[in-house]
């Protein structure tokens, strides 16, 4: 990409994000855009295709190297189950790695939670929840082949208790939280969702 094209494609990337955060992506103007980027309209449209995709330029690249970590993370889990069984299994502190991430990138988190109704990612936190709940199945699944004994569950109930942890997770974005105040808010929902998770686990 020849430089000066770079170097507007920088400017539109940056005052597209300032939009979608300010007035959400239904709201967001193609024309507050080119003016803020200092280009025309119909230039926008030789970088990005549609308003959407200039969305998604912002927050897929993010996820998808949350995706990559997040992988990561729970083959590090399955080893560790895999070695010492239950007794590693809560030793993680995974809201704060998580929230970790999310305060790493901040701006594309609240464009997600906050801005992104009207695109392909308005119901995305249904998705993570989705995700974390399948991963925590392959969770109880190693538990119980390690012969750890967790006790069967209710699954609409067990889904719901995924979802009210990822949530939780995500308030701090909904909320302006601070990061101090984002990490010390990790702390307590791991405390918080440990316990219960060991006793839906049969560990209590």
């Amino acid at each position: 990409m020849p430089k000066d094209k770079t170097e507007s494609h920088e400017r539109i990337t940056q005052a597209a994000k300032e939009e979608f955060l300010t007035y959400g992506f239904e709201n967001a103007s193609m024309r507050r855009i080119a003016a803020n980027a200092g280009i025309t309209v119909s230039g926008l449209y030789k970088h990005f295709p549609s308003k959407e995709e200039m969305f998604a330029s912002l927050v897929q690249p993010m996820l998808d190297q949350f995706m990559v970590l997040y992988r990561q993370k729970e083959q590090e889990e399955k080893d560790a189950i895999e070695r010492v069984g239950a007794a590693a299994a809560f030793l993680n502190e995974d809201a704060v790695y998580v929230m970790e991430y999310i305060y790493d990138n901040l701006d594309e988190f609240r464009l997600l939670v906050c801005c992104s109704q009207g695109t392909r990612y308005e119901d995305h936190v249904h998705v993570l929840a989705e995700l974390e709940e399948e991963s925590s199945l392959k969770f109880i699944d190693a538990l119980r082949r390690h012969g750890d004994h967790v006790p069967e569950f209710d699954r609409r109930e067990f889904h719901l208790l995924v979802s009210s942890n990822v949530e939780a997770v995500l308030q701090p974005i909904r909320h302006g939280f601070t990061r101090e105040e984002a990490m010390h808010f990790a702390q307590t929902v791991n405390s918080f969702f440990s316990k219960g998770w060991k006793w839906l686990c049969g560990m209590e």
